[in-house]
């Protein structure tokens, strides 16, 4: 008899969180909701909204599996807590609304409560809404609505003024990469610190895009994940191409400074990418400048530890001139033809300005 393969889960769905404990990032609203429950005093129309991926649906299921916990012989059974699901985007019809409305009548047959969870609510239709408004404001008490949209503002004011509204925030760099930190020592995957906080920058806020983006760079290499394996992959500038560039710049070293932007372009990258990640950088060194602002950084010890020794040697009226210099030259780049040229200059610019930060007088 052959071994049948394991089918493979994706971290998305094999580290979704099945408890408010589990869910990162949210601790307001789950002690908010873990209270309301417990105290009774949980609204019958409860709205999430915030942007994709930070967990509006996870935490819409949980609660609907805590509502009737009390109840249920599983947790694993959703039928027994009665939960419904409905997908706003494909179910946004007078219809449709209707048929919910007909259904919120019938009692549960297990458990206290029947709860509806409507997916991108905002895709309904002003005459779905109109529909939906009467049982939203005077719903029977067996029934409990949690909406979710990540675009709160095409919602009609009348629904927003009938639900108790949470807003979720984007995920934190810390908070992702520490997640993601867990989630690769539980697959026995060797990682470096500066990877994980990559692929969390490039989530930009949404914990299953980096996940996703994780399982991506894992599938790529099975021995471990470097920065910079992590950096071509995600197709970003690495951090030590930049402290490589801002040590050219600051040497005053032109020709190499030229070599080395060949390079970059070469390589593939947007030239648009290259003039953000250079002001990116140049803030960073400027955070440095300062222990009160140190904390504003979101990198790793190490990367922090190479940001602080690099800014050591350029003064804050420096790095406010190259700032400057760098913001000036990304505003015309999109207007200007020769892209290149216009990348060339900007850099030279950088590198011929004095360490003191003053501005050349012209000849």
């Amino acid at each position: 008899m052959s071994d049948v393969a394991t089918p493979y889960i994706v971290s998305a769905l094999k580290y979704r969180p099945q408890q408010f404990a589990d869910v990162v990032g949210q601790e307001a609203i789950t002690e908010t909701l873990e209270k309301a429950i417990s105290e009774n005093k949980l609204a019958q129309a409860l709205l999430f909204c915030g942007p994709r991926g930070v967990g509006k649906t996870t935490c819409a299921r949980i609660l609907a599996k805590n509502i009737n916990a009390s109840q249920a012989e599983s947790t694993d059974n959703d039928f027994a807590f009665n939960i419904f699901e409905l997908d706003a985007a494909s179910n946004n019809t007078v219809e449709d609304i209707r048929s919910l409305n007909e259904q919120v009548r019938i009692p549960p047959q297990v458990g206290t409560h029947k709860v509806y969870i409507i997916d991108e609510v905002h895709m309904l239709s002003i005459a779905a809404f109109n529909a939906f408004l009467k049982t939203l404001e005077e719903p029977p008490a067996h029934v409990i609505f949690i909406l979710a949209t990540t675009e709160k503002h095409k919602i009609i004011p009348t629904i927003l003024s009938r639900c108790q509204i949470y807003d979720f925030k984007r995920m934190t760099v810390a908070d992702t990469k520490n997640h993601l930190a867990t989630i690769a020592k539980d697959k026995g995957v060797k990682v470096e610190d500066e990877a994980l906080h990559l692929i969390a920058q490039k989530a930009d806020g949404a914990m299953r895009d980096a996940l996703s983006l994780f399982d991506r760079m894992v599938a790529h290499s099975q021995e471990g994940l470097s920065a910079k394996l992590v950096a071509e992959n995600l197709n970003i500038i690495d951090t030590e191409t930049y402290f490589e560039l801002v040590d050219l710049i600051k040497a005053q070293n032109i020709p190499d400074l030229l070599v080395r932007l060949d390079h970059i372009l070469s390589s593939g990258f947007d030239g648009g990418q290259f003039f953000e990640g250079l002001a990116s950088h140049f803030r960073e060194l400027l955070v440095c400048k300062d222990p009160k602002t140190l904390p504003l950084m979101a990198a790793s010890e190490q990367t922090k530890s190479r940001f602080h020794e690099q800014s050591q040697s350029l003064s804050v009226a420096y790095l406010l001139q190259q700032l400057d210099i760098t913001q000036e030259y990304e505003a015309q780049y999109k207007s200007v033809r020769n892209k290149r040229l216009h990348l060339e200059l900007c850099v030279m610019q950088l590198a011929s300005t004095a360490l003191s930060g003053e501005k050349k007088k012209p000849i």
